[in-house]
This record gives C-alpha cells, structure tokens and sequence, in this order.
C-alpha cells in the first residue's frame, strides 16, 4: 500500500470486535497497530485461582484495567413493581434508595488486552434470525442492514477458530457448515433445572460455549472449576487474548501497545481520518496514522470517543452528523433467582451456564409483549462458587449453629437467570459529563438509562418464569432474587453507533463504515441495531468485524 506510515490499519480496542478484525486483516496480509488503553494480562499468572482468598474478589482488576464513566439520574420506583425489587435473605432489600441506581459492578467490563472477553463467562450464541428485523415486524428498534446468511460463514469461522463447543440444533438459527466441538455434560444445577423446564414442557439444551470440551489448537480442555468469570489461567476460555490476538500475533504483522488511550481522532477536514492522538498514564502524548481506522471501543467508549473528537469540521462529534453518536442505548435485561435444595449437590463446580432454554427468545414467543428472553443456569454468575457467599448472602446465623448451617447448606444453592431483549429508548442513550474528566482532561461517557414499562412487563415475564421454573425442580426456599428494575448491572450495552442504510438514521453503511469518514470503520456492539433476545454478543460482534475485514 502507499503509505508513509508502517501500518495499513490502526485498530483502537481489543475485545471481541478489535482482535477479531486484526486477526482478519492480518490473515490478509495487512500491518495492523492496535491500541489498547488497558494493561495486558498474563492468564497463568494474574489470575490466581489456586490463591486461599480466591473468593474475595470477582476479576482480579489492575491499575487502568477499569474505564471512567458516571450516570445520570435514574427513573423512581413505583410501588407496582415492587415484586422486582432485589432482596437476599441476610440483607434484606438490597436497595433502600427511592430511585434505581447502579450496582457496585454497574457497567461491568474490562480494560486490557483482550477486553471483557477476559471476564466474560464465554456463551457464544448466534442471533435469532427474527431479531434482526424488529423495525418491519414488529414497528420497535431498527433493523439490521445485512441477513442472517450474510453473517453465516463468518459465524462459522469465529466458532472453528475460539473452539466454541456445544449444540447446533437451535431454534431460529441455520448451522449449516458449522463445526463445533461436543458440548459439555451438565453439571449439577443444569441436571435440577432440566428436570424442572421439562414438567413445564421447556428445552433445557447444552449452552454453546467458549470453552474447550476437549484439547484443542494446543489449548487444554475446561476442567469445570466453575469461575470462568475470574479469570482462566489455564487458558481453555475462548478470550480474544488466546484465540483471535495469538494468531494475528503468529502473523508478525501485529504491533500491540497497551496502556495507551487514544483520546482524540484528527480528520482532514474532508472525509478522511488522518490519525489517531493518544494519551499515557505519563502524560505524554503520541501519535499515529494509517490509511484505515477501526473503532473497537465498545458502546460507551467508541460513542465517547467519537463525541469527545468534536472540532470545527464536526461541532457535534466526529460521525454524528445524523445526531445518532450515542442514541439508541440498550443494556442488559436481568433476572436472578436462587433457592436452596434439600438434595445433597456440588453446585460450586461445572461449567458456568452449561444449560439453556430457547423456548421464548424469538421476538414474538412472549405473550402479549414485544422482545424474547432466554433461561439459563447462572449459580456462577451469582458469584455462589465459595462458601464466602453463602455466609454474606444465604446462609443466616451465628457461632456453632451458623457452622452446621453452612456445613449441610453449602453446595445446594440453584440460580437460574433469565436475559431479555432491551428495546431502545428515547430515555437511554451515552453522551458526555460536562463536569467530570479523567486524566487526559476529557469528558467521561454519561449513561442514561430508562425502563419503560415495556421493558418490565417482560422483566415480569422472565422472573415468574425463573419461579416457574425453580418450583418445578423442586425448590421452593428462595434465598436470594435481583434484577434490572432498580439495579442497573449491564454485561452487554449495545446500539450506540447503529448501522444501517440511512445516513440520517444511522452512523455507518453495514460494513461498519462512517457513512462520512471513509476511512473510518466501527466493530463492537455499537453497531447493533437491536439487542436479541438474551443472546451474549460476543460471537455476532467477532462475526461482524471478520466480515467487516473481508470486505476490506
């Protein structure tokens, strides 16, 4: 190519989208720089597991590893809802406030060398091919500019190379020419679950999975220690760090900075991005440039970004001459409910979210409300793998009684969880804190997050079914229940820079590129022009950026 610059393409991020895309254009031939503003971090060393105080921290953060961001004030709560307040049986409410507020987590994401990928718990689900038509079907959210079948092979590539195991016999999805690895065998909460969904006439099935089922591309099999979400020093989870960045890195195409924000985009004034400002915990300042710029921030950070990149070619922030940079925000819709069995379990170990249920995903399989869910097994994404838990959340008492408590409790805890589609809002949407910067002197992303009552009339829908579906397993002891209705805890955030055909509509065509800067692509959850019903993102996101890198 003729450029001056040694790089063909600079890649900002590297979750899902950013590593998939550099693992993409390097497989292409392409130089490619990626930026990361988070630390990198050594799987065999930084997550430590085998430590006696494993269970006193989720994630093991480091200095950069989190982002800044603030909320807005959030809607008040009403007495109607009050059945979808969050409680435990030691705590009580586990909010006293009269308005929703974030979780201590709140937006839970990760700043390092292969993003949230590192915390996340690895479903790899594929969209439901009615999600993607939202807007003609059912006159809500926006549909997305490009078919299901558009997105198939890459699919397919993104499954073969992470290792994804599990089931290709689920509904609203064509699998043809996927090959995934067998899927993993229950452990003890999918067994009870199972039994549950069936009284109900529900389909408990295998979760696919991006966690290895057996040893694979030099990587070990799982071996079920049940905190995916912590961390996988043995590297069996599909994280971008071990699956998508290690083989771009075998290319030698690949350059990697980490610690190092990009805090400002230049442009030519025209239709070019002509490179990238960045920013170190230093407070030095660099600089970069290539003839292509990738966006793969995510859907707080790329809005930001772009907001925060506003000069006189663009007073309302680079891309947002629809005014749509940051509009149209959706988060995770939750429900969380455990109870306690009589039987003797082991419910600490297994792999977390083995088992799932499809049965009301599609956008119309909810009664009388817009938007599907889906149920899984979530004992581990309760946080309920030690005994520490039991003790602060579950388990009441004091001195010897309080220890045989523990001793015939501990083990017996049963979560299921339940995902729902989030509906875009007028009320949700990111822009900037006018008063709060980080240390580049920026503005930080300011979320906006509303729940219509849209939203928890399915939020309704989904806890009576987890009750539903407990009580049918045979537990009838609930300990502990929590919710999006007055807690905002988000996993996946999506529609922030929505694509589409429309330049006053949307930011980008369907590859992803700024309907104005031409050289300017975005590859996250940004892009989405609605959420799915429950499905986690990742494996759409890597599917988008690897077709976004094959048209390139």
């Amino acid at each position: 190519m003729n450029n001056t610059s040694p790089f063909d393409v600079i890649i900002v991020g590297s979750g899902a989208g950013g590593s998939a895309a550099a693992y993409g254009l390097t497989q292409a031939g392409y130089n490619v720089l990626m930026l990361e503003a988070g630390p990198r971090f050594n799987p065999a060393t930084d997550y430590p597991l085998s430590n006696a105080d494993w269970e006193l921290s989720r994630f093991p953060l480091k200095p950069g590893s989190q982002g800044q961001y603030t909320f807005a004030p959030m809607q008040k709560l009403e007495p109607r809802w009050q059945h979808l307040r969050s409680k435990n049986t030691i705590n009580g409410y586990l909010s006293n406030q009269e308005t929703r507020i974030p979780s201590d987590a709140g937006y839970h994401h990760v700043r390092g060398l292969g993003g949230s990928t590192l915390q996340f718990t690895g479903e790899s689900h594929r969209l439901h091919q009615d999600a993607m038509n939202m807007h003609s079907r059912f006159n809500v959210a926006a549909d997305w500019p490009l078919s299901y079948q558009d997105l198939m092979p890459y699919y397919n590539q993104a499954e073969k190379l992470i290792g994804v195991a599990g089931d290709t016999h689920i509904v609203g999805r064509d699998y043809t020419g996927a090959s995934l690895l067998p899927p993993h065998p229950f452990a003890d909460t999918s067994r009870i679950l199972q039994r549950g969904a069936a009284k109900l006439g529900l389909h408990w099935q295998a979760n696919n999975r991006a966690a290895l089922s057996h040893s694979y591309d030099g990587r070990p099999s799982c071996n079920y220690c049940h905190n995916c979400n912590r961390g996988c020093p043995r590297g069996d989870k599909g994280s971008a760090d071990v699956t998508f960045i290690r083989r771009a890195s075998l290319t030698n195409r690949l350059t990697i900075k980490t610690d190092l924000s990009v805090i400002k985009l230049e442009n030519d004034g025209n239709q070019k991005i002509s490179g990238v400002i960045c920013g170190n915990h230093a407070g030095q300042r660099f600089s970069f440039s290539a003839p292509i710029i990738i966006l793969a921030c995510g859907a707080i950070e790329t809005p930001r970004l772009l907001l925060n990149s506003a000069d006189t070619h663009s007073p309302e922030g680079l891309g947002n001459e629809s005014g749509q940079v940051g509009q149209h925000f959706m988060e995770t819709l939750s429900w969380t409910l455990t109870g306690m069995s009589d039987a003797p379990l082991q419910t600490f170990k297994g792999l977390p979210a083995d088992g799932i249920c499809w049965d009301f995903n599609a956008p119309d399989s909810i009664p009388n409300i817009i938007g599907g869910c889906r149920f899984s097994s979530t004992t581990a994404e309760a946080d309920l793998s030690g005994p520490v838990n039991y003790a602060r959340r579950l388990v009441a008492g004091w001195g010897a009684e309080f220890k045989a408590s523990m001793r015939q409790q501990f083990g017996q805890a049963v979560s299921v969880g339940a995902i729902g589609e989030s509906l875009p809002n007028a009320g949700s949407f990111i822009d900037l804190d006018a008063t709060t910067q980080d240390e580049h002197g920026l503005a930080l992303a300011q979320i906006h997050s509303f729940l219509p009552d849209t939203e928890l009339k399915r939020l309704e829908f989904m806890a009576q079914q987890c009750s539903n579906i407990l009580q049918a397993s045979g537990i009838t002891e609930i300990v502990e229940s929590y919710g999006s209705y007055d807690l905002f805890s988000s996993t996946h955030v999506f529609g922030t820079c929505r694509m589409g055909y429309d330049p006053l509509t949307s930011v980008t065509n369907p590859v992803g590129r700024s309907h104005r800067w031409q050289n300017l692509y975005i590859c996250d959850a940004s892009l989405f022009p609605s959420s799915g019903g429950g499905e986690s993102p990742s494996l759409t996101i890597e599917a988008l950026a690897l077709r976004m890198a094959s048209s390139l």
